[in-house]
């Protein structure tokens, strides 16, 4: 694709599921009307917009869990009907707590929601985003092509994009930031970060067991960190197959990413337990490092910083996504009502207000991640007695159940769309 103007009303660098989304989200509630340019440093594939995508499942395939919230955020985009040819929807989830009594089990009839979320391949949920893209003639998508640079303007800002080695300067009225936790443009401008090193790693992998899983996500709190269990669609030999986040110190992490099948099998099985059967495979493994990381500023006068650029949380809660989506629909709101009172997107203050209005939100659900695998890892006796006792109190007191579901579910007080829901 080569560019057809020099001047957008928005600049997204980063064109993963994030980048893809918030483009997603502001061209349908402007009503096409902003004129976007997605730039993407890895070579995407261009569809026809008449073409529907189409999708073999793979064992090995990596996953994203969609809480209701994001459900909700994605069905006016036309996009939920494709997600959910492949979509595993939980129906339940099981948090307890290893070598310990006390456990809770969430159902979505608890607060008449269909599912409380569901767990969706990433190939498919890109493949899907991007075939919408397409379909959006006031969208403009680069890849692989990269933004270099990015220098604030009197009126805007202005941002060099180079494409097979040839650069090009843009104008844009914002520039939005969604390239990664390793941001190499929030580097450049100089913003920095507040990091939180857990000295631990998490290793991802899926894996299959004898029994059905039947919709039901486990978050297991063991002494050496949480392990969760999300349900996928079953494998290709039709073995019903999960998909595990299990938090680690690193060295384990790194001697279970190396050993044998049998012996991998037999440690998770131990740490597990039996809720599923046996464990009978485990697909290819992966680990990355455990960091809270924020950016100590999220928006500048013709800047916003997004996605993992903004905050790379810990796994435990699967909030990573889910909150970058309501990021995505808050700053959306915010920017559409501009556009349509015909204000400037990058005016500072109008920025600033978005950042205020999603600052209790983001709060809540760092704060959330960040502190929900400490509380379970302290070995106090009393601590220990405290959570047993807590998780039991959830199964007795509908409640606490469902605000702690709405919460875990991003509909807490002061989430963006929160306020829409009854």
């Amino acid at each position: 694709m080569t560019f057809s103007t020099d001047t957008y009303d928005i600049v997204i660098a980063g064109g993963g599921m994030v980048g893809a989304s918030l483009a997603l989200q502001l061209s349908c509630h402007s009503q096409q009307q902003l004129r976007i340019l997605v730039v993407e440093s890895f070579p995407v594939a261009e569809k026809k917009s008449s073409e529907a995508p189409t999708y073999s499942p793979s064992f090995d395939a990596r996953s994203t869990a969609l809480s209701y919230s994001s459900q909700l955020i994605l069905e006016p985009l036309g996009v939920w009907p494709l997600l959910a040819r492949h979509n595993a929807g939980i129906k339940s989830i099981h948090v307890s707590e290893r070598g310990q009594p006390g456990s809770t089990i969430m159902h979505s009839e608890d607060v008449d929601w269909p599912a409380l979320g569901g767990v969706v391949e990433n190939a498919w949920l890109g493949n899907v985003l991007l075939n919408a893209l397409h379909k959006n003639n006031n969208i403009e998508f680069l890849a692989p092509a990269s933004v270099k640079s990015i220098n604030p303007q009197q009126q805007g800002v202005e941002l060099t994009v180079e494409q097979h080695d040839r650069e090009k300067t843009i104008g844009a009225q914002l520039a939005i930031i969604v390239d990664g936790a390793n941001s190499g443009l929030r580097e450049k401008l100089g913003i920095s970060t507040k990091e939180h090193n857990y000295q631990q790693a998490a290793l991802v992998a899926n894996v299959s067991f004898t029994k059905a899983h039947n919709g039901c996500a486990y978050e297991r709190f063991t002494d050496q960190g949480p392990m969760a269990l999300l349900p996928l669609s079953d494998s290709e030999l039709s073995q019903p197959r999960s998909a595990l986040v299990w938090s680690l110190p690193n060295d384990q992490a790194q001697h279970l990413l190396s050993c044998d099948e049998a012996e991998f099998l037999q440690t998770l099985q131990q740490r597990f337990g039996h809720r599923q059967g046996e464990f009978i495979r485990v697909g290819d493994r992966f680990s990355y490092p455990l960091k809270l990381v924020e950016a100590q500023e999220q928006v500048r006068s013709g800047i916003v910083v997004m996605g993992n650029a903004a905050h790379s949380l810990h796994p435990v809660a699967g909030q990573g996504f889910n909150l970058a989506l309501r990021d995505c629909a808050r700053l959306t709101q915010v920017l559409a009502q501009a556009y349509q009172q015909k204000h400037a997107l990058g005016d500072l203050g109008l920025l600033q207000s978005y950042q205020q209005q999603q600052y209790l939100d983001q709060q809540k659900t760092i704060t959330f991640s960040d502190q929900l695998p400490a509380l379970f890892t302290r070995k106090q006796w009393a601590l220990s007695l405290f959570r047993g006792l807590g998780l039991g109190v959830l199964d007795i007191a509908p409640p606490l159940k469902s605000q702690f579901i709405h919460h875990a579910a991003g509909l807490h007080d002061g989430a963006a769309l929160g306020h829409h829901l009854s």
